[in-house]
């Protein structure tokens, strides 16, 4: 039986040994980061690292990220970094990035969906931190949901379903940033963003200089991939979904109307709400307030088969700093069913 930890108002440090203590043991627990919750296992165990893609329905040629707690005994799970990897690590862990390395065999190959590299990410959120810390290992989580369906925010969203497949819940209450990490590889020297997330295109050139995004982020990679989120249909609702943008907020109403009947619910900003009075909707937050957008849009995404409509039409956003992020989830969200004008 699953049991819950209420770590909303404070730790329970004997608690938290405990959920360490099962991650040891072999033992699948779900935590909070800043970005969403995850569903870990001891990295170094390739047989509770199975477990996680049992337990998720995920496929097993989608790598996952390796979380630790600090810097300490890295050399033992990756290979020296080179001097711009370094600058990245220095500058953005912990935080919302993994960055992709050369892993070294004490990283089983079930994590790294057999490649010779692994995402490393220190989360920057103390639950987080003490519960790697305690476990005394590098954990492997990805995101807590079951495969293709949003990530998951908030424990009361995915709690149905993991009830009976994990050890331990821990509850640290809404996570801050809302969507996965950045994930970038440095290829001959210059930082390529595979899954954008909270740490911008903008933030990496401040660093180093130079920034590249990768050619998938906004179409469906093939082959193999390095990085979680690129290759499958993910955080999709069962509804129907269309995504529409338009950078004239009059044009993107229109665009809203023209797809939109009593059949549909909208997720969409507050700016237009009342343009739509007879249709339900969803307010995802200001226009142009991309964080406030990044923190609610898997709620929401969660919330839209409660309303048992046909189809949901999202309204996306620039595809600028964390707006590339948003709009990387939603056109997957939607299986690629996006209108621009």
């Amino acid at each position: 039986m699953t049991k819950i930890l209420d770590f909303t108002k404070e730790i329970n440090i004997e608690e938290m040994k405990e959920a360490a203590d099962a991650i040891r043991n072999g033992e699948l627990v779900i935590f909070p980061t800043e970005t969403v919750y995850g569903i870990g296992a001891d990295a170094t165990n390739s047989k509770a690292v199975d477990e996680i893609f049992v337990q998720k329905g995920r496929a097993n040629d989608n790598p996952l990220i390796v979380h630790i707690s600090d810097f300490d005994n890295l050399d033992n799970i990756i290979e020296k970094p080179s001097l711009i990897e370094q600058r990245l690590m220095d500058a953005f862990m912990p935080g919302p990035f993994t960055l992709i390395l050369k892993k070294k065999s004490i990283i089983p190959n079930n994590v790294s969906a057999n490649l010779d590299t692994v995402g490393i990410r220190m989360p920057d959120n103390i639950i987080a931190h003490d519960l790697i810390k305690l476990s005394k290992c590098p954990i492997a989580a990805p995101s807590a949901n079951l495969s293709g369906k949003p990530s998951g925010t908030r424990v009361c969203d995915i709690f149905n379903e993991f009830n009976n497949k994990v050890s331990y819940i821990i509850d640290g209450g809404e996570t801050k940033v809302g969507v996965e990490s950045t994930v970038v590889k440095v290829i001959d020297d210059i930082p390529t963003i595979l899954r954008p997330g909270a740490i911008t295109p903008e933030d990496i050139i401040n660093v180093v200089g130079t920034c590249k995004i990768s050619d998938n982020i906004f179409k469906k990679a093939t082959g193999v991939v390095e990085s979680p989120g690129m290759k499958y249909k993910h955080y999709a609702p069962n509804t129907e979904c269309l995504l529409v943008y338009s950078n004239d907020i009059n044009k993107l109403e229109d665009l809203v109307k023209e797809n939109s009947n009593k059949d549909t619910i909208i997720i969409g900003c507050n700016e237009l709400k009342n343009k739509f009075r007879d249709i339900e909707y969803l307010s995802y937050g200001n226009f142009n307030d991309y964080e406030e957008i990044s923190h609610n849009i898997f709620r929401l995404l969660r919330e839209v088969d409660k309303h048992n409509k046909k189809k949901v039409v999202i309204m996306g956003v620039k595809k600028e700093g964390l707006g590339i992020a948003i709009m990387n989830r939603l056109i997957r969200s939607a299986s690629y069913n996006y209108i621009e004008r």
